[in-house]
């Protein structure tokens, strides 16, 4: 971004980054009610599309309430074109079949546990107790699937080679979630946000040491695809926007 942003333009954009990624993967858990595997997963995955939805709010909320133009946390999610989005390019793939999600969810829970419990300390009291609150959230979401990686990862001979391909699927997306620019910089140097850079070497160690339990290799490294932070999404977002934001859009007066 060409510039340099002032520290509540930075701040109102650092807390967009957060609540879309929140509220992107929480729209697409949502779409697995009615068509998991299981009624006790069914239930699983719409509580962990709950609790990022509920981050999302306030997230969305605050910054909001600091960018002081009349736009609440539902104007945000709801009333914002694609390009405005600034999520990570991960959390809008699609779902693909239930070892794709629980690998995408393993690998995204994992860094935004390690995110927000770095920003628990955050000099923005409000994004702390954000933060705080949510860690608690995103250490379970975390735990949880990585107890399905293994368990898939280490099962059938089918069961394996769908998280084998989850995994590989998502794996181009991760530089994107420790990429540091200018914003993250600012809100670093500022206290607000973390660095997220330097929490890749926490995250490598987790994730061995789930994916050897499962017996599978890391991934090879592949080319980093990035833009998600600056609005350049993958045709995915759209479609999926289309669909969350039809009810909001066509009844824009409507109170729920």
């Amino acid at each position: 971004m060409a510039g340099a942003l002032a520290t509540t333009d930075a701040h109102i954009e650092y807390l967009l980054r957060l609540g879309d990624d929140a509220l992107v993967l929480g729209q697409r858990l949502g779409e697995w009610c009615g068509h998991a595997p299981a009624l006790e997963v069914d239930l699983s995955l719409a509580n962990l599309g709950l609790d990022l939805i509920g981050q999302a709010t306030l997230l969305l909320g605050r910054a909001g309430d600091l960018e002081e133009a009349g736009r609440d946390a539902d104007r945000l999610a709801f009333h914002r074109d694609v390009l405005d989005f600034r999520n990570c390019l991960m959390v809008e793939q699609p779902n693909g079949d239930f070892a794709r999600t629980m690998a995408r969810q393993f690998l995204f829970s994992t860094h935004q546990n390690l995110i927000y419990s770095a920003l628990a300390t955050s000099a923005d009291p409000e994004l702390a107790a954000i933060a705080a609150k949510a860690a608690k959230e995103t250490e379970y979401h975390a735990g949880l699937s990585a107890e399905w990686v293994i368990r898939l990862g280490d099962g059938t001979d089918e069961s394996r080679i769908r998280m084998i391909d989850g995994l590989d699927w998502h794996w181009r997306f991760v530089d994107e979630l420790f990429t540091m620019d200018a914003i993250d910089i600012e809100m670093r140097d500022s206290g607000i946000g973390v660095d997220r850079a330097a929490l890749r070497p926490a995250f490598d160690e987790i994730v061995s040491q789930t994916l050897s339990e499962a017996t599978i290799d890391t991934p090879a490294q592949r080319r980093p695809i990035t833009g998600g932070r600056t609005g350049r999404h993958s045709e995915h977002l759209g479609h999926m926007l289309a669909t969350m934001q039809h009810l909001p859009r066509s009844y824009p007066d409507a109170r729920w």
